[in-house]
């Protein structure tokens, strides 16, 4: 398969108060008619990377191509080649639907007459029709989301950049925007999603790469990850957060990895489950611990993300310590090197 993005030893650093090296030589590359997921925590990269990768930032070094061009020499070209769907919605909230949809198709140059058809195609795609001619101040929260990623798909872009596509949404809205990416990709549009729900990029990303402080730590399929994890989770419930804090201890001679402890809960990873469980029980009998409950699992994307970066996943980042203009309206980044985000790309997915 051809790569349709490729990340080159990517670095950015930003000055203020303090000096915050977002990306520290993030290399990887995805593949044409795939979902690639990057993960990590609050300050990790992940919204650095798009933002070189869809033009909006240039990088202090490292090489970046989406579909074969350079980022930083082919801006206008990569431009017209891709979609982005930010972490605030960039639709206005005074037109109706059909009118963010018009005013995403002509700041793309697009004929009046195809972008009224696409607008009627996206509108009927994303379940928006009933609501079409309405303010967007009467859309709920889950309505604006799907709105903003059909605006990223006026122009049927080949490569689609989803930075954090559903925090924020119900249950439904999140399980109905998967199906809608899902459908684009069985259609043949490649997805970049940055996501902090381990669920969505389990069930969506073909491929995963985890970022921490700047740097790809861990990549692959999120069943590989799991199995590189080991094959078994234990869960140790405890009565009490001293006796947490002594099973912690005995059980760290028990896995491959160094137990972790949440609460009164003390998880460790092990690859024999039933012969770990059973020295486990005798370690902790041994100490006087009694366990409130005592439960083997699968490990899960969440544990992985644990295990590599020592801590959960969470929601809200606060875009890779830059500066947060988002509640002002600012798009422009504070860095002498930074490009405002050009009208087709902000207008078309939402502001990143």
């Amino acid at each position: 398969m051809t790569d349709a993005i490729e990340a080159q030893d990517l670095k950015k650093i930003f000055s203020g108060k303090r000096e915050v090296r977002a990306l520290d030589g993030v290399s990887f590359t995805v593949e044409e008619g795939t979902v690639f997921g990057l993960l990590g925590p609050n300050g990790a990269g992940k919204t650095t990377a798009v933002r070189v990768l869809t033009t909006i930032i240039r990088p202090d070094s490292g090489t970046a191509r989406v579909l074969g061009h350079d980022v930083t020499k082919e801006e206008a070209l990569v431009r017209s080649k891709i979609g982005l769907a930010g972490q605030y919605a960039a639709v206005d909230e005074n037109l109706t639907g059909r009118e963010n949809i018009d005013m995403v198709g002509r700041l793309n140059h697009l004929p009046r007459k195809s972008v009224a058809l696409r607008a009627v195609e996206l509108l009927e795609q994303f379940g928006l029709s009933d609501a079409a001619d309405r303010p967007l101040k009467t859309y709920s929260g889950g309505m604006r989301r799907r709105l903003d990623l059909a605006a990223a798909l006026v122009a049927r872009p080949t490569v689609l950049f989803l930075d954090e596509p559903t925090t924020g949404l119900d249950p439904q809205s999140r399980n109905d925007l998967w199906e809608v990416i899902e459908g684009l990709v069985e259609g043949g549009t490649t997805v970049l999603l940055t996501t902090q729900y381990l669920e969505e990029a389990d069930r969506l990303a073909s491929q995963l790469a985890v970022v921490d402080h700047g740097r790809v730590i861990a990549e692959g399929t999120p069943a590989k990850l799991k199995r590189d994890l080991g094959t078994t989770v234990l869960e140790v419930g405890l009565h009490s957060h001293d006796d947490a804090a002594q099973a912690t201890s005995v059980l760290a001679s028990i896995g491959s990895h160094a137990p972790n402890s949440n609460g009164t809960v003390v998880e460790v990873t092990v690859d024999d489950g039933p012969a770990a469980a059973m020295e486990a029980l005798r370690s902790l009998d041994q100490q006087g611990i009694v366990p409130s409950a005592f439960t083997l699992r699968e490990p899960s994307l969440d544990d992985v993300f644990l295990a590599l970066t020592g801590r959960r996943a969470e929601t809200d980042e606060q875009n890779d310590g830059q500066p947060d203009h988002s509640q002002h309206g600012d798009d422009t980044l504070a860095d002498p090197q930074s490009v405002p985000i050009p009208a087709e790309i902000n207008h078309a997915g939402g502001r990143s």
